[in-house]
């Protein structure tokens, strides 16, 4: 199968052994547990972890999913959003009501204290967010917003090679 232009661009100037590139997966891998580190620091204090800060952001955006759909959005088990939900609700962060497109099924939104929290903390990440970019230019930083875009799309419409 040939290689895109890219992959062989990559793999010509990465070769393996010792001092070679780190690949791409493992650089982003690292970025997103630098991000998950970073947000249960901030988050610790008021006995939030960063998997249900990104639930809460989640549901935020998209009201009225059933716990299975919150968990492939959130990227974790059915199992541990079984868990995440459990806790939100006795929190009051979360509600669980009936889905008003079709009253057989129960779905999760955001109660009253999530958007307070959420909205108290939206400085905060941002400046995260901020500090993560703050070694890119505006462009670069609206070219990487595309350009991982463009790979989750890549791997979204082709899962498999």
């Amino acid at each position: 199968m040939p290689k895109t232009r890219a992959a062989a661009a990559s793999s010509a100037h990465s070769p393996a052994g010792e001092g070679a590139e780190p690949t791409l997966l493992y650089l982003m891998k690292q970025l997103e547990l630098a991000v998950r580190s970073r947000l249960d620091d901030l988050f610790r204090p008021i006995g939030l972890t960063a998997l249900q800060y990104t639930a809460l952001t989640v549901l935020e955006r998209r009201p009225d999913l059933s716990s299975a759909e919150l968990a492939r959005n959130s990227f974790v088990t059915t199992q541990t959003m079984a868990d995440m939900v459990t806790s939100l609700q006795a929190r009051g962060l979360i509600e669980r009501h009936r889905d008003p497109k079709d009253r057989r099924r129960l779905v999760l939104a955001l109660a009253a204290d999530g958007w307070k929290l959420l909205g108290k903390y939206r400085l905060e990440v941002s400046d995260l967010e901020a500090q993560m970019l703050s070694n890119l230019t505006a462009e670069e930083a609206v070219a990487l917003r595309r350009n991982i875009q463009a790979c989750r799309s890549a791997l979204t419409h082709h899962p498999s090679v």
